[in-house]
């Protein structure tokens, strides 16, 4: 007994609409009434939508259908369809490649955002810049130790900043020593006035609880 597997048949053209579909539109490459073969196309192109209720009522769905059939036909289907017939070549045509409008990043750990705040800190003058370069050192050095898992040469930054500010922003290995500290001082003093702080009020609480003691033994 000769078993029929599907792995000895032909390849679906559309997987989608089933082996019996298929079989459908293959009985209609043998009619040979082209009326009938029209008739008869219509019938099945009415069985392929209702494999889709939902989407009878899209636009267009009744277009893809005959693409469709067209397509499973192996384009050798030749009846009256209501649209345009679709080629073989029309399958094998690629979009056009989209191009990033951001460009390219040589420095992609710093992002493209610092990128355009150096080039725009060099236009400004040193007394309005300078603070925004010192916070720009200090996200590009922390952002070089993620990506390198190491601490940056002081060095590398600078020419980091140089080479992406086209040249226009110079930066000495002092004031970069200069930024460093004032970031590294600063939370500490903050650190320490607000155990200061803290300090201060243990006293007071302590003075409640006292006074409260002190009256219960009344």
């Amino acid at each position: 007994m000769n078993k029929n597997y599907n792995y000895l048949r032909r390849p679906l053209m559309i997987p989608e609409y089933g082996r019996h579909i298929q079989e459908m539109v293959d009985s209609l490459l043998e009619i040979e009434d082209r009326e009938e073969r029209t008739r008869q196309a219509k019938a099945v192109i009415a069985v392929m939508g209702n494999l889709n209720p939902l989407l009878r009522d899209t636009a267009d769905f009744t277009h893809k259908l005959w693409d469709h059939l067209f397509i499973m036909s192996d384009f050798r289907l030749d009846v009256d369809s209501p649209y345009p017939r679709p080629t073989r070549e029309d399958l094998k045509v690629k979009p056009e490649k989209l191009r990033y409008s951001q460009g390219d990043v040589s420095h992609k750990h710093y992002g493209k955002n610092i990128i355009s705040m150096l080039r725009r800190a060099s236009h400004e003058e040193p007394a309005k810049s300078e603070s925004e370069l010192r916070n720009i050192a200090r996200y590009m050095r922390n952002k070089s130790a993620e990506y390198n898992n190491e601490h940056p040469n002081n060095e590398v930054i600078l020419n980091d900043i140089k080479r992406l500010s086209d040249g226009a922003i110079n930066l000495n290995e002092e004031w970069f020593k200069k930024v460093e500290s004032e970031h590294k001082s600063a939370p500490l003093h903050q650190k320490n006035g607000k155990r200061q702080n803290h300090s201060a009020r243990q006293p007071q609480k302590g003075g409640k609880r006292n006074t409260q003691r002190h009256n219960n033994a009344k």
